[in-house]
């Protein structure tokens, strides 16, 4: 009994329990049964009251320098983030051509790499100069706007920057606590640019500068380029420069490897040269000393010059070794309209320098007459980056040669060389006071604006000369402009051929002139650069080659008022 009792009554440990329970057959892991649990030590539930107490510490901390503390900052920081003013960048203005075509306008960026209309350009071929490109708004690394306009970079775009560029808007944008826009309303609404209408016809651009190209492959052209301008209102109905670039790509700069090959090519892609090239102009420039030296009455109209192919000249530090001038060709005898005409380089040798009884303009009276018709000046033209060129005369030889003048240098500025550097666009200025009378007029690209000149005081006498000598340029066996003669309409012309390069080993080629002969319209200038002297591919033929193009395309241009 006394066992039994002491098996009820005894006080039995836990861990006898746990042990016993874990013979049970069906063993209850939901109870816990079987498991033997311990009581955690004191030490670790010290250790861990404290780091929950540390964290409890750090976090109240926080709170208070937060809400306490820097409470207002981060408030007005908050309300900023929630609500923000935003940039809206102004639509540029488009440009069209003078038959309403569009050149360059605006595109939204399917990319998503801009916030704003991106500029898109013509398709057309040579005209990359005349409209030229833009630089876009650009972001910081933070996203904010540290420039926030279009720029222009050069031509039409840099021209008329400020009237294209428009201006810019704002707009409140509100956002959620995650960035989500929840609202947003303009509080200054965008301007766009205004719109800007060309003189120029694109389609005729692109057709010059086709030809240009074809011809420059055929012939070995390094470059050329090619305008036409309106005699009454100075109006470029077209111009072109070959070799011209993508607009598209420079404003986009993303395709560097297509930029490199811009900026290493050595025919000048980026160049204007209607404007911006200055080129030895050769005969081009006779029909300025033929006016000068009637105006001055050094020679008259009908007074003949006999060219045997050269001309020689004494020379006074050799007298046994005169200095000889060659003519391109022996011409015989010839008054002032067939030496224009067949442009014989010893009549203007003798007109320009003298010769034996034969006067001559001198150097400063013939520098004088190149001015004159504003060679050797800026034209005006609203394009920027335009070149002055140079005249020759005593002044500018010392100055660059340290060296004095002397009559051969008079010879060769007679016909256009020794130093002499014309633009393409200010020797179709001149030509083009030629066709309309006597006002140089301001060249420009923009349609209807009002024309802008000055009266240079022409001679309608002597001009008639000029005139009748350009015509038979066209039309006489022999003339040097004999792929402009047409039956549909009256052109005169001149021509000119430079030689440049180390031994004049290449060749300049050019075709000026004016249409209709009997009522001028328009006056155009065709520079093609830097030919092997071999070419027999002259400026005159690539340009009656445009005019047949005009004939199908174009005829229009070509009807006699």
């Amino acid at each position: 009994m006394s066992r039994l009792r002491d098996r009820y009554t005894k006080m039995v440990e836990v861990e006898e329990v746990l042990l016993d329970a874990s013979n049970i057959p069906d063993f209850n892991q939901g109870r816990l049964e079987g498991k033997r649990e311990l009581p955690i030590a004191k030490q670790s539930v010290r250790t861990v009251g404290l780091i929950f107490t540390s964290i409890a510490a750090i976090f109240l901390y926080q709170v208070f320098n937060l809400q306490i503390v820097r409470g207002e900052e981060f408030k007005e920081i908050a309300e900023r983030n929630r609500e923000s003013e935003v940039l809206i960048i102004a639509e540029r203005g488009v440009v069209y051509d003078r038959n309403g075509e569009m050149m360059a306008w605006n595109e939204a960026d399917e990319t998503g790499e801009y916030d704003f209309p991106i500029r898109a350009y013509t398709d057309r071929l040579g005209l990359g100069q005349v409209l030229g490109y833009v630089s876009y708004p650009k972001k910081d690394h933070r996203g904010y706007f540290f420039r926030t306009d279009y720029l222009g970079r050069s031509g039409v775009e840099l021209a008329f920057d400020n009237k294209l560029k428009g201006q810019n808007g704002s707009k409140v944008v509100e956002v959620d606590a995650l960035s989500h826009t929840v609202s947003e309303h303009e509080i200054n609404l965008p301007v766009g640019g205004q719109a800007v209408h060309l003189s120029v016809d694109a389609e005729l651009s692109e057709a010059m500068y086709q030809i240009i190209a074809s011809s420059s492959e055929r012939a070995g052209f390094r470059s050329g380029a090619a305008a036409i301008m309106d005699v009454k209102t100075g109006e470029l109905l077209a111009l072109t420069s070959f070799p011209s670039y993508d607009p598209e790509i420079m404003a986009d700069g993303d395709d560097i490897a297509t930029i490199d090959s811009y900026n290493n090519d050595d025919r000048l892609p980026f160049l204007n040269k209607i404007i911006g090239g200055a080129y030895t102009p050769g005969s081009i420039v006779k029909p300025f000393v033929a006016y000068t030296a009637l105006e001055e009455g050094i020679i008259s109209p009908s007074k003949t010059i006999i060219s045997n192919g050269y001309l020689l000249v004494p020379n006074p530090y050799n007298p046994a070794n005169p200095t000889r001038f060659n003519d391109w060709r022996a011409h015989g005898i010839m008054t002032m309209r067939e030496a224009i005409a067949f442009s014989s380089n010893v009549y203007f040798y003798i007109i320009g320098g003298g010769y034996g009884d034969q006067p001559g303009l001198g150097i400063t009276k013939m520098a004088a007459g190149y001015h004159r018709f504003g060679l050797g000046e800026p034209t005006g033209i609203n394009l920027a980056q335009e070149q002055v060129g140079v005249v020759p005369d005593p002044a500018w030889k010392q100055e660059t040669f340290n060296d004095d003048w002397r009559l051969g240098d008079t010879y060769f500025t007679a016909i256009g060389q020794f130093g002499f550097l014309t633009t393409p666009v200010q020797m179709l200025r001149a030509y083009t006071a030629i066709a309309n009378g006597g006002t140089l007029l301001t060249p420009h690209v923009e349609k209807g604006v009002a024309a802008e000149g000055k009266d240079i005081g022409l001679n309608p006498t002597h001009l008639q000369v000029i005139h009748e000598g350009m015509r038979k340029t066209v039309i006489l066996d022999g003339g040097t402009a004999r792929g402009l003669e047409r039956k549909d309409v009256a052109f005169a012309s001149k021509s000119g051929t430079a030689e440049v390069g180390a031994g004049n080993a290449y060749v300049n080629s050019w075709s000026a002139g004016f249409w209709p002969y009997e009522k001028p319209r328009f006056a155009y200038i065709l520079m093609m650069d830097h030919a092997p002297r071999s070419n027999a591919l002259g400026a005159g033929r690539i340009m009656g080659e445009i005019v047949e193009w005009m004939s199908v395309n174009r005829p229009e241009y070509l009807e006699v008022e």
